[in-house]
């Protein structure tokens, strides 16, 4: 990745943090996006005097329509960007019923509208080039809506859906487009008492999650998910749901419904 710029969203710490780690480490040049502005800026140098790499800082909060929309800007008009890393996000939510409006509306701004537009923004200068890399970090939880909260997941399996259908539209002129999906990960969106509440063998390292999914990109891995042991896995539930596709429109309701 040597002379590219990569743009990663919530850098400051956790899976971002390391993303710009490994990518600086490639060469690669990086702009970090964060709310938390020192800790980018001590980031950042010490990625500067290890890896040489130019490092940029830009303190925004994505779930703010001026942030997010300064980003956009950014993005679309500098032609140096050849890659994002969407990996800003929150969770957090208690039940359904027991979250704040708020908070909820905050979640889909952020995991939701904030990957939409910034990913917009960039592509049509990567679909142009014809080259390129578009990294959205999604979760496990976009697989099993009904094993966690009600609408992180949700969020999550939106992501999922727009990169699979970005892959399509993206990936045919030559932008490599990725959906991570880690599963539990030792990152600061855990406290240490609900970590040390769960089995140790379901709790991923950060580094290697995020090693991991890189060795995903450089295999050409459309999804990439760092635990699953098997990708025959993956492929048998991908094709399962192709195969629901000849029979999900038609003229007639099925047999069942009809007296």
């Amino acid at each position: 990745m040597t002379n590219e710029t990569i743009l990663i969203t919530g850098a400051s710490d956790g899976i971002g943090a390391v993303y710009a780690d490994r990518l600086a480490r490639r060469g690669a040049n990086l702009i970090l996006a964060a709310r938390r502005g020192d800790r980018l800026e001590a980031l950042a140098q010490r990625l500067r005097a290890e890896s040489g790499v130019s490092v940029e800082v830009i303190s925004a909060d994505l779930a703010k329509p001026d942030d997010l929309a300064r980003i956009e800007t950014r993005l679309r008009e500098d032609e140096a960007i050849t890659g994002l890393v969407n990996n800003a996000g929150i969770a957090g939510e208690e039940s359904f019923v027991e979250t704040e409006p708020a908070y909820l509306t905050g979640m889909i701004d952020l995991n939701i509208l904030a990957v939409t537009r910034l990913s917009r923004a960039i592509a049509p200068r990567l679909a142009a080039k014809g080259a390129g890399t578009l990294i959205n970090i999604t979760s496990v939880t976009a697989l099993m809506p009904d094993g966690f909260t009600a609408v992180y997941p949700a969020t999550k399996a939106y992501v999922l859906a727009f990169t699979e259908a970005l892959q399509v539209e993206l990936g045919s002129k030559g932008v490599k487009v990725q959906a991570v999906l880690p599963g539990i990960t030792r990152t600061a969106i855990w406290t240490q008492e609900q970590i040390a509440s769960l089995p140790p063998h379901m709790v991923m390292d950060v580094e290697e999650m995020v090693d991991a999914a890189l060795a995903g990109l450089d295999m050409g891995e459309g999804i990439t998910i760092p635990a699953l042991p098997d990708m025959a896995d993956l492929d048998a539930y991908l094709t399962a749901r192709g195969a629901l596709r000849p029979n999900l429109s038609l003229k007639d309701a099925a047999a069942r419904y009809r007296a």
